[in-house]
């Protein structure tokens, strides 16, 4: 009997909308063409391959745009959440909207023809922690996330104070 194959999770920032991946994710991606620079609303997108993998809905699903004549984009209806790029070779996810993407880092970049001169100095641009941010601490405090934890939950949304 072979070791039990690695599960990953994840959904969209509401919740309405989520995932399960069976199977080893290794075809992680970048996509800089201007087609998924528009479906992200980003500079690029960061797309998670899995063909040859089982991929269940375990609470709602995508509702899709087909964006042209062999490619569909599934997104969240309520919270509008990127979630797929579905093509006739097989679907990929939105690598943001798993629970742990850190675990998904990229291996290729494609589209580079559309890839954003900036992007290389990106690396070189002054950062700051959210915290160190004084101008909206104020702003910062008052914030109630409703945003959906990164793991699967019994049911979603708790109900509102």
């Amino acid at each position: 009997m072979g070791s039990p194959q690695p599960t990953y999770t994840g959904g969209c920032q509401c919740g309405a909308v989520r995932f399960r991946v069976t199977g080893r994710l290794w075809d992680a991606s970048i996509c800089h063409c201007r087609m998924c620079q528009k479906a992200f609303g980003a500079y690029y997108a960061p797309l998670v391959s899995t063909r040859g993998l089982q991929l269940e809905w375990t609470r709602g699903e995508p509702k899709r745009f087909q964006s042209s004549n062999l490619v569909r984009r599934g997104f969240c209806v309520d919270c509008g959440t990127p979630l797929t790029y579905e093509a006739p070779d097989g679907i990929a996810l939105a690598a943001g909207a798993f629970d742990e993407p850190a675990l998904l880092p990229p291996s290729i970049q494609y589209g580079v023809e559309s890839r954003l001169a900036f992007m290389d100095t990106l690396p070189g641009l002054p950062a700051r922690r959210t915290e160190e941010d004084e101008a909206a601490a104020e702003f910062l405090a008052r914030i109630v996330s409703r945003q959906h934890p990164d793991h699967d939950t019994a049911d979603w949304p708790p109900p509102r104070e």
